[in-house]
């Protein structure tokens, strides 16, 4: 049995499609694709094919019911009547008399085998009650392995597989598997092979920029189906997989853990942290992960442990994500929508509006109130305020960026121009080290020759006033 798990929108069921059609002998759908003389089509094998997408399964009596419809319908199709009440025994005595009937073994194709799960999360005594009962049901696979030509499950997500798999302990995670990691999605040869009329008078590279930069292991990177299908038929540059796909409970996960954009783009993170999901303790870099709000940059095997850079894969991601973090992170204001403003004051070099604009921002955040209206004060929270602004505006930021004299916290470049920003707190150095800082390890020297005005932009907060302390800005020689 194998696993395959992936974000929403990016084909899993239509995989899942192609493989019940590739094995119930379906030659006509084939002619032309390379698999048709790879295939044998003379042997024919029953699919058993489940499908938790459809139905309300967030409660024990939907699950069973909606479990339930889905075998009653295959014993139907294959002329069968149920012999059993529950589901496991109905599944493995369902998958026995297909082999014994046809004298092939079974294909069985499980689609969205989480969604079940991640529909309770919000409930954790919900989501622990589903998992006991699919983790049940999922082991009838393994007892029925004699009768098993080929198992598949997909999702959207790892279940830690301890808890939902611990009876089918011979399936194989090939979710970050080099070899399949370009399995869903769109590569670049898909588009030159397949998309060339529709991308004619279009910026090719515009479109990279947006949709392309998933990656699962690879050294491609992928499409999203979703988001480039939408974007050919409309021809317009919007988040379309973002704003379908994102899960409502991943934003507010992220803002109860104070999880903000600097600390997730870019990080070094381990294969258990990224792939573990466990529904007592939901790890934000797996959420993120397995969301497709982050995808592979790089992997390095240290010291005999596989560790993983992951950053958002593109610019629909990286604005779309923000932009949602920022509606809970500050409150709506007045006036014009802050990313637009904000390029505006960036393009014009102007760092007094630049100032009051931030300041106004925090000042806009409440001090009183219930818990969930209030955020920590912690280093993080404060930078991550103008990381989000900026990312949310679609602006190239990059964290933590390296230079020859170490790490800036925040460059951008825009409008022919650089800005360096480092962020201190006055509570612990004294005023003016922000500034400093930028100065004297001479951050500015990485972009020099250029030709485009460096600024450096020390930014200082104060815990005591839940706001800038201090804001200087230098021009840097080029």
């Amino acid at each position: 049995p194998y696993l395959l798990s992936r974000p929403r929108g990016f084909g899993k069921s239509l995989l899942v499609d192609t493989m019940k059609e590739l094995f119930e002998g379906n030659e006509a759908l084939f002619r032309g694709p390379a698999i048709h003389d790879r295939w044998d089509w003379s042997v024919r094998h029953p699919v058993v094919r489940l499908d938790f997408a459809g139905g309300d399964c967030r409660t024990p009596a939907g699950l069973e019911a909606s479990l339930a419809k889905q075998l009653s319908g295959a014993e139907s199709r294959a002329g069968l009547t149920a012999r059993w009440e529950t589901a496991p025994e109905r599944f493995a005595d369902l998958i026995e008399r297909l082999h014994e009937r046809s004298g092939q073994r079974v294909a069985v194709l499980v689609d969205d085998y989480d969604k079940p799960i991640l529909d309770v999360l919000d409930d954790p005594a919900a989501a622990k009650r589903h998992l006991r009962f699919l983790g049940g049901f999922y082991a009838t696979v393994k007892a029925a392995d004699a009768h098993n030509r080929f198992t598949f499950f997909t999702g959207a997500s790892k279940i830690t597989l301890a808890g939902l798999f611990s009876g089918l302990n011979n399936l194989l995670d090939i979710t970050l598997s080099k070899r399949y990691s370009s399995l869903c999605g769109f590569t670049e040869a898909d588009l030159d092979q397949v998309f060339a009329p529709e991308l004619s008078g279009l910026d090719r590279e515009r479109i990279r920029d947006w949709y392309r930069g998933y990656s699962w292991g690879g050294a491609e990177r992928v499409y999203n189906p979703f988001g480039l299908l939408r974007f050919l038929r409309r021809r317009e540059f919007r988040p379309y997989w973002f704003d379908g796909a994102a899960p409502k409970f991943l934003i507010e996960t992220l803002r109860k853990r104070g999880m903000f954009a600097p600390g997730v783009d870019g990080m070094w993170t381990s294969w258990s942290s990224l792939i573990g999901f466990d529904v007592e303790n939901l790890g934000a870099t797996a959420l993120l992960f397995q969301t497709g709000c982050l995808t592979v940059l790089g992997a390095e095997d240290r010291w005999g442990e596989w560790m993983y850079r992951v950053g958002y894969p593109n610019r629909e991601v990286r604005q779309s994500l923000n932009r949602y973090l920022l509606a809970k992170m500050t409150p709506a204001a007045p006036g014009p929508p802050p990313g637009r403003q904000l390029r505006k004051l960036l393009a014009a070099s102007d760092f007094a509006g630049i100032e009051a604009l931030f300041r106004g921002l925090f000042a806009a955040i409440p001090r009183e109130g219930p818990a969930r209206n209030r955020f920590p004060r912690h280093d993080d929270y404060n930078a991550g305020v103008f990381h989000a602004h900026f990312a949310a505006a679609g602006l190239p930021v990059v964290v933590e960026d390296c230079g020859y004299g170490g790490r800036v916290d925040l460059s951008v470049r825009f409008g022919g121009q650089v800005f360096l920003f480092e962020f201190r707190m006055v509570e612990r150095q004294p005023e003016g080290q922000a500034l400093e800082r930028l100065r004297s390890r001479d951050h500015a020297a990485k972009y020099r020759g250029l030709g485009e005005p460096i600024h450096l932009v020390g930014v200082e907060f104060s815990r005591k006033k839940r706001n800038i302390a201090g804001f200087a800005v230098e021009r840097a020689s080029v």
